[in-house]
Formats: structure tokens, sequence, C-alpha cells
């Protein structure tokens, strides 16, 4: 069905977000990060930017999975899984299956990382979790130098991830989003 400019509306008749295809020209031409910001960026704007459980509802899987590997990327290249646990996401990653989705999709060294930092988030996310101060927080990184590993881990490989889970995203563009070749007027 052919759709003229004003037929287009900000989510496309399937519930998905739309990105216009020159805009993912354009964030292609940037790198993988642009690529990933684009995308995220429409399917949390379906959200209210939040993900929650009526955003759970809203999307679909791999929506959902994209989003977190986005959450997990910013949270862990700014302060570590430490700060991404303290923060909130724990459960988010290792209560759900993220790190079998990373698998399924490809990324198995990834995958192993995820679960690595799932039993330390076992092992010490209680602690972690709660409320203190900043000085307590910083206090954190002493404390548990195990994180060490899989955040370095992360940081090593953190291109090759964006970039591989950029490509699967573009190679399966119709599931995360619906992309058009014109912008309304």
């Amino acid at each position: 069905m052919f759709m003229n400019q004003t037929d287009i509306s900000p989510t496309a008749p399937d519930n998905l977000p739309i990105v216009y295809a020159h805009e993912l020209h354009e964030a292609e031409s940037h790198g993988p990060d642009e690529v990933l910001d684009l995308i995220v960026g429409r399917i949390s704007s379906l959200c209210s930017d939040r993900l929650d459980a009526a955003a759970l509802e809203r999307l679909n899987g791999m929506q959902v999975t994209l989003w977190a590997y986005h959450i997990l990327r910013e949270e862990v290249m700014d302060g570590g899984f430490i700060q991404l646990i303290h923060n909130g996401y724990g459960p988010l990653f290792f209560c759900n299956p993220f790190a079998k989705a990373m698998r399924l999709i490809g990324l198995k060294e990834f995958s192993k990382l995820v679960y690595k930092a799932q039993k330390l988030y076992e092992r010490y996310g209680n602690e972690i979790e709660q409320p203190m101060t900043d000085e307590e927080f910083m206090a954190l990184y002493e404390r548990f130098e195990a994180f060490d590993e899989v955040d370095d881990a992360f940081i090593t490989e953190e291109e090759d991830i964006t970039a591989f889970i950029a490509d699967y995203t573009l190679n399966e563009l119709s599931t995360f989003v619906h992309c058009v070749d014109a912008s309304p007027l």
C-alpha cells in the first residue's frame, strides 16, 4: 500500500516506532553508537523513556533487549557494573534472560561476561543496592574489586559488541522499528 506523506504517524500500524530512511543513513554514517542511539531513542519514546512494566507490555522482547543493552553500555562505561547495580538495574540484567538473548543473537563471550557479573550481583547486590552517600558509593569500588575484571572486559570489548548489536539491529530492522522513505512535511 502506498502511503503519502500526510499518512505517516509517529508509529506504524504494527505499533513499531517510525525511523525515516534518511535519519538511519545519517546515523549509519556516524557509526554503530549513533545507530543504536537513534533506534533506542525511538523505542524509548513510545514508553515515555521509562523501561517499566508498561513498557514491557508494549514492546516486543527484542526491543526491550536492545534498550537494555543501551542502558548497560551507558551505565558500565560511566561507572561499571557497580553503578549499574546501584542505580537499580541489577534485576533487569540478572533476573531476566538478557544474557541468554545475547548468546542467541551470537554474542557468546559477552553472554558469559554477563553471567560472571550476575554471580557477583548474587553475592554483593544487596549491599550495592542500598541507599548511601556519594562517599559510601565510591568506597564500593574498593570493597568490591571483583567487579574490576568484568568492567575491564566489557570496556575492552564494548566497541565490537556495540558494532555487532548495531549490525544485528540493522539486519533485523523490522523487529525494532518501521523504516519509511520520506518524512512528513
